[in-house]
């Protein structure tokens, strides 16, 4: 909070210097700068790298032999797996996030779900500015949600370098919220992305029809904030929202009839996305 660093990346870096063997995590205490004198201990990668060597001497062996018998030389089955790697290492240099500005919130929502779970520059880049992007430096790989995946693929396209869509979560809980609320309730949605309000609205109002009173905001529009928080007897937001979605209530709490029940998603992406993501930059075995 003093120095206004996001908590991922505090994260990040307190992740980092254990790996470098500066820190050590001591479960149930805290993290500790680490006695340089003790000899380090050397953890196994999780996944694929930590399986035991044979292993994997076994499944290269393998690989390679099927090139055999599809007819490659030594030589070409060489350079089938150099220009593989070259691939994997160029796609896995960095993730830009692209949606187009009017609702460049879903990107954010993406970038802050991945930039923990990734070893790699996670960033954010508006659509109409990816062309320049790419252009500049033509590596990484473009992740976007599958609404905007034309557009921004055939941009990706141009450059040689991937699109690749990710699955949002069902949000069944928070449907299941919203199923059991009674008749005439109001319900307040709130999120930094436009393009999950209005599809949140056609999904409530289908699931309920006109049973329910809809209100959307935009966490950084205080004035209509209020209006929803004054109106609603339950809201829904997700995460980047909730801060300011709790400091409103906490600063108008003498202006509001009663206090809404506040519910956070705590996910914007599926459950198996990011592993999926890791798997086709490279991070992850096959």
């Amino acid at each position: 909070m003093q120095t206004g660093l996001h908590r991922n990346t505090i994260s990040k870096v307190y992740r980092q210097l254990e790996t470098d063997g500066v820190v050590e995590a001591m479960a149930g205490s805290g993290i500790y700068v680490r006695d340089q004198q003790k000899p380090r201990e050397l953890k196994a990668p999780p996944g694929p790298r930590g399986r035991a060597l044979p292993d994997i001497d076994r499944d290269v062996r393998q690989g390679i032999d099927g090139l055999l018998n599809a007819g490659c030389t030594l030589q070409q089955a060489r350079d089938l797996f150099t220009r593989e790697i070259d691939w994997r290492l160029r796609c896995g240099a960095r993730v830009l996030v692209s949606t187009p500005k009017e609702d460049i919130g879903a990107s954010l929502l993406i970038a802050e779900e991945l930039s923990p779970n990734l070893e790699v520059p996670v960033e954010v880049v508006p659509m109409e500015e990816l062309e320049a992007v790419l252009t500049a430096s033509n590596n990484g790989t473009v992740v976007t949600s599958r609404y905007f995946l034309q557009p921004v693929e055939e941009i990706a396209k141009r450059h040689g370098v991937r699109a690749v869509p990710v699955d949002l979560n069902d949000f069944r809980q928070e449907l299941e919220i919203l199923k059991e609320l009674r008749q005439g309730s109001c319900v307040g949605l709130v999120s930094i992305s436009p393009g999950i309000l209005r599809a949140a609205e056609v999904i409530l109002h289908s699931l309920r029809g006109s049973e329910l009173l809809v209100m959307t905001a935009n966490p950084d529009v205080g004035s209509r904030l209020l209006a929803l928080l004054r109106a609603s007897s339950h809201v829904l937001c997700d995460k980047p929202s909730l801060s300011l979605v709790e400091q409103s209530l906490r600063q108008n709490r003498s202006q509001l009839m009663r206090m809404p029940a506040v519910h956070c998603a705590q996910s914007y992406l599926g459950a198996a996305t990011i592993d999926a993501l890791r798997k086709e930059i490279g991070l992850l075995g096959a």
